[in-house]
């Protein structure tokens, strides 16, 4: 039992570790005696920086106080994240009133919200010590999300989508809710990856190779299509090409204007209205401009013209794709790869094409362009003459080592053709291809960049 002295002050002791009585004080330094002599300060400096947890339980069973005090002793431990490590403390509770209730486990949507409430608290100054320790930022519009508001429950949880999942909703009265299928979020997945946001001015990116016929407009148009389809924004391919450029052939065309009619009329192009009756559009939304097709042009496409297009380009759409012609050394090709944010590389699936793919980069390394080959993918079309003859494995590890990616593109009979694409049509890996490529290369491009 414990007992009072005489004469003392009236102060409740407890029992120290020994089971020798003591005041609170004491018991405070035997506690901390008890712990190796680093844990004090390091204890605190090892919780993450985004929890802050007062935590008070009862670390002793009650003992007897003197007749009539009516008190028990408790331990609160707190643990504290500011940016200077505190010690851990022990402090006694006075007042059987202030022993804490066991809380039943949260769960992290909870503790998330309970966490953001408590720096809200210490930052408004109403907190214990160490409130000038948190720089909280305040929180913007966008995270006020579904997510993040909405309860989960049966009225709020959104119907499965995708095969079994979907039938056994539906087959339980909308009891039994075991979300998307794996397909459905794989698809999700791949769609936000695609339409990752970007801030500062339009993204660049040139489709090339040194070598003709290995596919080049027809990647630009799955690129350009896929972009379309998954993003809000809006999406434009330039066919730059200095001679003849058959970009234009693989969409449903809607004008008969090209890149010269835009170099002509670029002083009176005011808005958006008045760029979009010069270009096509197809069922996901691409813009396309076509190259000269006059055969009796005694000028070419030149640097000059693709920065008056690329100049309006940039007014009004957040990606611009340029399908590049076969020569690497024209001016077109200088202005194209001055704007690039990222590139393109397109190989086929033979020995010669794989070469000459393969020099591209070595001129682009060679000509100041590092960056845009360590940052480039490299679109594999397997539809080539000579791809089943070729271990296309040892193409890919070979680009493996110079580029960030590289992609196979499937024979498909209606790229194939060589006519207008429908993208809704083509053989679904051919679109997990196209959609592939496009999270590639936009996960590739700057999400923010200084006007």
């Amino acid at each position: 039992m414990a007992e009072k002295n005489e004469g003392a002050d009236d102060t409740t002791v407890v029992p120290s570790a020994s089971g020798t009585p003591g005041t609170q004080d004491s018991a405070a330094d035997q506690y901390h005696s008890d712990l190796p002599p680093h844990t004090v300060d390091d204890l605190a400096s090892v919780v993450p920086t985004s929890l802050t947890a007062p935590i008070s339980a009862p670390i002793s069973a009650p003992v007897s106080a003197p007749h009539g005090a009516g008190q028990l002793s408790t331990h609160t431990i707190e643990i504290s994240t500011s940016a200077t490590p505190q010690p851990v403390r022990a402090s006694s509770a006075t007042s059987a009133a202030s022993v804490a209730s066991v809380t039943p486990v949260r769960g992290k949507a909870d503790a998330a919200v309970s966490v953001r409430r408590d720096r809200s608290r210490l930052a408004s100054g109403d907190g214990q010590s160490g409130d000038a320790d948190f720089a909280v930022q305040p929180e913007s519009a966008a995270m006020l999300t579904p997510e993040r508001l909405l309860a989960v429950n049966p009225n709020t949880r959104r119907a499965p989508r995708g095969g079994w999942n979907q039938f056994l909703y539906a087959a339980t009265l909308h009891l039994v809710n075991l979300g998307d299928s794996a397909a459905v979020r794989a698809t999700t997945a791949l769609d936000d990856r695609i339409r990752r946001q970007f801030e500062g001015g339009t993204r660049f990116v040139p489709i090339l190779t040194r070598k003709g016929g290995v596919g080049k407009t027809t990647v630009t148009t799955l690129l350009g299509m896929a972009l379309a389809d998954a993003r809000d924004d809006r999406i434009i391919a330039i066919d730059a090409n200095p001679d003849r450029g058959t970009l234009s052939e693989r969409v449903t065309q809607q004008t008969t204007s090209t890149v010269r009619d835009v170099v002509r009329r670029a002083a009176s192009i005011g808005n958006f209205t008045d760029f979009s009756t010069l270009v096509s559009r197809d069922e996901t939304r691409l813009d396309i401009l076509a190259s000269d097709t006059d055969p009796m042009l005694s000028e070419a496409f030149d640097e000059n013209d693709y920065n008056v297009v690329a100049d309006l380009a940039a007014r009004y759409y957040s990606v611009a794709l340029t399908d590049c012609g076969t020569g690497i050394v024209h001016s077109v090709m200088r202005a194209t790869l001055r704007r690039a944010d990222s590139i393109v590389i397109v190989s086929g699936g033979s020995v010669d094409e794989a070469r000459l793919a393969s020099e591209t980069l070595t001129w682009l390394d060679a000509n100041g362009y590092r960056d845009l080959v360590k940052n480039a993918v490299v679109a594999l079309n397997t539809a080539t003459q000579g791809t089943n003859l070729v271990r296309l494995e040892e193409i890919e590890a070979h680009f493996r080592s110079r580029v960030r990616e590289i992609v196979r593109i499937p024979y498909d009979p209606q790229l194939a053709a060589g006519s207008a694409v429908s993208y809704a049509d083509l053989k679904p890996i051919t679109r997990l291809a196209a959609r592939t490529l496009a999270a590639l290369v936009v996960e590739g491009l700057p999400a923010r960049r200084t006007l």
